[in-house]
Order: C-alpha cells, then structure tokens, then sequence
C-alpha cells in the first residue's frame, strides 16, 4: 500500500489538489476570480457538487474582492467561520471579522424574544455603520432577518454569502436572500457551512492585492 502513495513535499500539496480538481472538471472554467471560489470550495470539501451548485449575482465576486481590498469587515453567525478567516489578510486589507454568537447581550435577546441568537447577530451587524459582507454558514434564521432588515433599510451589505448547511428552511432562506437586491454568492440546496463560508472569504482575500 505504501507505495502507491505519491511523495508531495508539503508546500506543493494544495498546488497539486488544486491541479488535480481543475482536471477531474473536464476543462469546465469561470472567469475570475469565480473560478478560484468554486476550487476552493471544491478543495475544502471534496466535492465536486459545488461546481454545480454556487450561484453568483452579476460580478459579486468581483464586488466582494473590491470591497475587503478597500476595507470591508466581515460579519459571520459561527466561531467556526470567524475562525477559519484570514485574519492576516484581513488586517493587511484593513478590514475585521464579527461574530456576535458568543456575546451575553445576544444570549439574553434571543432567550428574551424567543428567537434565534443568529437573527439578534445580524440586527447588531445593521449598528456597525461600516461596509460589511455578511458570510452565514449555519443559521438560515440569520439570512432570514438579514433579509428583514434589508427591506427595513436598516441594512446594506456590499455582500452576503448565503451558505447555511441543514434541512429545516435551508433551501428556502437561501432562495429569500437572492431576492433581497444585494450581491451574493450561494451555494443553493442543502449543502454549505461555516468552512464553506469561511472558504469564500478567503478566496476572495486571497484575490485582492493592496
């Protein structure tokens, strides 16, 4: 067995994975910087299904780039995502990353009205006052209220990356969000989480270029 292993030095592995993802694709191609989402979302899960399945509103790759390289801050609804984000290029782009979850004030709210913490995450994004992508890679509940304060006026992210992951109003909060007028990147169906959201963010760091 050992020896069908092929020997890959450890700066070459993730060249080599993503060598080996854009042939398994068959010459399938997007233009830029979509094209390094999808392999990236490809190479975090192993599945392929992502090449299917990621939706873009007209450029919101590109708008999304833009944004972070001028200092957009991030706001996700999972420690995990906030986690697996950049922070190194956040900071050289200017930007933060939120995650509220954890706060005892959201608790309190939550408990208090009988909601999800995830929705109480994104009113206290709407109070930032700077320009936001919304990353969401767990609680439909959060794309669900985004969408809410969308229409209220009280929100207006630069982008929001709709990729929570389940069964119980995944698909429809989902399909909410790409109504909502504002740029997106979805991973429609069932399929998504806090490494793909994370994933995302990071592809579109890794793009810009202070």
């Amino acid at each position: 067995m050992l020896n069908e292993i092929e020997i890959v030095k450890p700066m070459d592995i993730e060249k080599r994975s993503m060598a080996i993802i854009t042939e398994e694709l068959h010459g399938r191609t997007w233009p830029e910087p979509e094209f390094s989402i999808v392999k990236r979302c490809i190479h975090t899960s192993a599945d392929f299904d992502y090449a299917d399945n990621l939706c873009f509103s007209e450029n919101a790759a590109k708008i999304g780039v833009d944004a972070l390289n001028k200092g957009a801050s991030i706001v996700t609804d999972t420690q995990m995502a906030a986690s697996g984000i950049n922070k190194k290029r956040m900071k050289e782009c200017g930007g933060e990353v939120y995650c509220f979850m954890s706060d005892p004030d959201v608790a309190a709210e939550a408990k208090e009205r009988g909601c999800t913490r995830a929705s109480i995450c994104m009113e206290k994004a709407a109070e930032l006052g700077k320009p936001l992508i919304i990353a969401v890679g767990n609680a439909p509940t959060a794309l669900i209220r985004l969408y809410e304060l969308i229409q209220e006026g009280k929100i207006k992210p630069e982008l929001i990356i709709g990729a929570p992951v389940g069964f119980v109003n995944v698909v429809e909060a989902k399909e909410l969000i790409m109504t909502a007028g504002i740029p997106y990147i979805v991973p429609r169906g069932r399929k998504g989480g806090s490494n793909i959201a994370a994933t995302i963010c990071n592809a579109m760091l890794y793009q810009g270029g202070r």
